[in-house]
């Protein structure tokens, strides 16, 4: 017979193993020595020994699920249990127990994390869904598309929650993205229905601009371009396709009229510069007949003056008050004068005066004949002219009416 402290074999050939409560059979051994019959046990307890010990490795190491855990320690324990092994069996049946015990400490940790994941799951979600109601609202079109997009990206990368809030939360989410989807689509359906508003008006607008383009009504064009830009402006957008075409055709119209009238009025501007140097040499005649030394030869020098004054066309607005009125001065030293005149000379100042006032109301009748005529006509920039002559040659006849008042008549 052979021992040792875990086992012996008795003359039979058959194996025991000491436990706490007494000696338990291994097996059968008779194709050897006892020893041979004891060491062949001893590999299988050092063999579920190195079991154990690489299963404590894989729960403390690796993400073992408790349940593979628990069916592995079954498994040791129940060879454990048969006692085919010699050696400290209650040893292994403690490592076994403390083993379930950091099973269950575990399972436990993995609950609570699992818990917490799955309450910040839950609030992840609601926050998206929350975000994504807000969105739904959104008139910023491409950035909450977008951002509705990523938000279904950032949803798929978290974890499932039970069926009942997953679904109930994705049916919200789901929901306020279509919301967005169908306000985004009636908008743009909107937009191309005002954008095809656009085009036909501004074609419209297009054809007159074309129409007006060789038009010679400078003032009154011009005027009615202005008005289609206007107009062209609270049109809004046509599409992008047509907009850049319609603009190109409705500028290049502009274009073509303002060319022209820009070249017809530097050539006026020409002549009206050229007119305002002739005028100008005339004003310094006028101005050379004062002081005035001989009246009569001083008036019939101004007259001659004032006719080649008049054959010259007009002159650029901004100059005209300046050239204009440096002869009105020089014809208002000519009426003093004559008033000086007229006082110096009275006995024969009444018989001038009473000539010269029938021949300015002379001047005043015809000058007003030929202003209802221009008016009559249409010439309005005459009839103004002459109405401007006209208030000088009424104020010289009040003047030598007031004169003759004086004269006693």
């Amino acid at each position: 017979m052979s021992s040792d402290p875990w086992g012996r074999v008795d003359e039979t050939g058959t194996v025991y193993v000491r436990t706490a409560e007494g000696e338990k059979v291994v097996g059968s051994w008779q194709a050897g020595t006892p020893e041979e019959a004891l060491a062949y046990f001893e590999r299988k307890y050092e063999g579920l020994v190195v079991e154990i010990g690489l299963l404590e490795k894989r729960v403390k190491t690796t993400d073992l699920s408790a349940k593979d855990a628990t069916a592995a320690i079954d498994h040791i324990r129940q060879q454990v249990d048969e006692h085919h092994a010699v050696g400290d069996l209650a040893a292994l049946t403690a490592r076994l127990d403390k083993l379930v015990g950091t099973v269950e400490s575990r399972r436990e940790e993995r609950k609570v994390q699992k818990a917490r994941q799955t309450d910040e799951a839950r609030g992840a979600k609601e926050a998206l869904v929350k975000e994504a109601e807000e969105l739904a609202q959104s008139e910023q079109w491409r950035a909450a598309g977008e951002r509705l997009r990523a938000l279904v990206d950032t949803w798929k990368g978290l974890p499932r929650l039970d069926r009942k809030s997953d679904d109930e939360l994705w049916h919200r989410f789901s929901h306020a993205r279509s919301a967005f989807s169908k306000r985004r689509k009636a908008h743009f359906a909107s937009l191309d229905a005002q954008r095809e508003d656009a085009r036909k008006a501004k074609e419209k607008l297009v054809s007159e601009a074309e129409a007006l383009s060789n038009s010679t009504d400078w003032g009154g064009t011009a005027a009615r371009y202005r008005e289609l830009m206007a107009e062209w402006k609270a049109a809004g957008r046509a599409q992008r396709e047509h907009e850049d075409d319609l603009w190109n055709r409705f500028r290049g119209a502009q274009d073509v009229f303002f060319a022209a009238r820009g070249e017809i009025f530097a050539e006026r501007d020409a002549e009206q510069g050229e007119n305002l140097k002739l005028k100008e040499e005339l004003a310094v005649e006028a101005e050379k007949l004062v002081p005035v030394t001989d009246l009569k030869a001083a008036r019939a020098a101004f007259r001659s003056l004032n006719e080649r004054w008049e054959a010259i066309g007009h002159v650029p607005r901004d100059a005209r008050p300046k050239v204009e009125g440096r002869m009105h001065a020089v014809e208002r030293a000519l009426q003093e004068a004559e008033e000086s005149e007229w006082r110096r000379t009275n006995p024969e100042a009444r018989a001038r005066a009473a000539g010269l006032t029938g021949q300015l109301q002379d001047a005043v009748d015809k000058l007003q004949k030929q202003i209802d005529a221009a008016r009559a006509a249409g010439n309005d920039a005459k009839a103004d002219k002459l109405g401007r002559e006209l208030e000088g040659r009424q104020a010289l006849l009040d003047q030598a009416l007031k004169g003759l008042e004086e004269f006693g008549g």
